[in-house]
C-alpha cells in the first residue's frame, strides 16, 4: 500500500475550527450570485471561524459590513450589541467572543431602489446561500441558535407573525417550550431557537408598547438560557 494512501487513512478526523475555516474559504470564494446576474459581484462577509454552540443568524451583510468586512457593524449592529449587553453577554468584544455571528445570505445584497435601505434578500438568492448556513450550522451543532429578523425567523420557524414569535423560545419542530415550576427544559439534542427583532431603525415593529415589553421578555430568556449554556449540557438539563 502507497505510504501517503496508509497514512490518509489513518489520520484522525478535521476539527471543528479546520472544518469552519475550510467552508470559510470555500464561501469567500463564492460566486454563485453574481454567475446567476443577482449581484454584479460577489463579497461575502464572515466573522473569524470560531466555534461556539450559540449562534446569531442575521437577515444579510449591510454596506457598511460590505466595507469593513465584520458582521454587524453598521449602526443595526451597534443596536444588536446592546441587547446582548441587556442579556449578560458584555460588551461587543465579548458578544463577537462568545456568539458565533452569521447571516442568511453572506453578500450586501445592494440598496432598494424605492423603498431606500437595504434590499431584503430575493428568494433565489437564498436558496442560492442556504447551503452556506446549512454548513456552518452542520459543523457547528448549536444548542441554541438566536434568529434576528424577519427573514432569519422565517427560516427556521415558518412565515408567522413576530407578536406571536418574540419573548418565545422554540424547539427545532418550532414548537414553544413551555417553562416547567419556573424552569426551562432543554432538549437533550437539537437546538433551541430565539427569535429577536430586526435592530434596524428603519423596522417600525418595536415602535409600539407592547412590542418592546416582548423584546424585554426575549432578552430575560436570553440571560437564562446563557447562563445554562455556560456549563455543560446534557439531556433533560434545566436551567432556573
Amino acid at each position: 500500500m502507497p505510504e501517503n494512501q496508509a497514512s490518509s487513512k489513518t489520520a484522525a478526523p478535521a476539527s471543528e475550527l479546520q472544518r469552519l475555516e475550510l467552508l470559510h474559504r470555500e464561501i469567500l470564494g463564492c460566486r454563485r450570485c453574481a454567475d446567476a446576474g443577482l449581484l454584479q459581484t460577489c463579497a461575502p462577509v464572515l466573522a473569524a471561524p470560531a466555534v461556539s454552540r450559540v449562534v446569531l443568524v442575521g437577515q444579510a451583510p449591510g454596506s457598511v459590513e460590505q466595507v469593513s468586512g465584520l458582521p454587524f457593524s453598521g449602526r443595526a449592529g451597534r443596536q444588536l450589541f446592546r441587547w446582548l449587553a441587556l442579556a449578560g453577554i458584555g460588551d461587543e468584544e465579548s458578544a463577537r467572543s462568545t456568539i458565533y455571528l452569521t447571516s442568511i445570505t453572506k453578500c450586501f445584497p445592494g440598496r432598494a431602489p424605492a423603498q431606500g435601505g437595504d434590499r431584503r434578500p430575493s428568494a433565489t438568492e437564498v436558496e442560492l446561500c442556504s447551503g452556506h448556513l446549512e454548513a456552518q450550522l452542520g459543523i457547528l451543532r448549536p444548542r441554541l441558535i438566536l434568529a434576528v429578523g424577519q427573514l432569519a425567523i422565517t427560516r427556521f420557524l415558518g412565515n408567522r407573525p413576530l407578536s406571536g414569535l418574540i419573548g418565545s423560545v422554540f424547539d427545532m419542530a418550532g414548537r414553544e417550550i413551555e417553562p416547567e415550576a419556573g424552569r426551562l427544559l432543554l432538549p437533550g439534542d437539537g437546538a433551541l431557537i430565539l427569535p429577536l427583532p430586526h435592530p434596524s431603525g428603519a423596522s417600525r415593529w418595536l415602535n409600539a408598547a407592547d412590542h418592546r415589553q416582548q423584546l424585554e421578555a426575549a432578552l430575560s430568556l436570553l440571560r437564562e438560557l446563557l447562563r445554562a449554556f455556560r456549563t455543560p449540557l446534557t439531556a433533560g438539563r434545566t436551567c432556573v
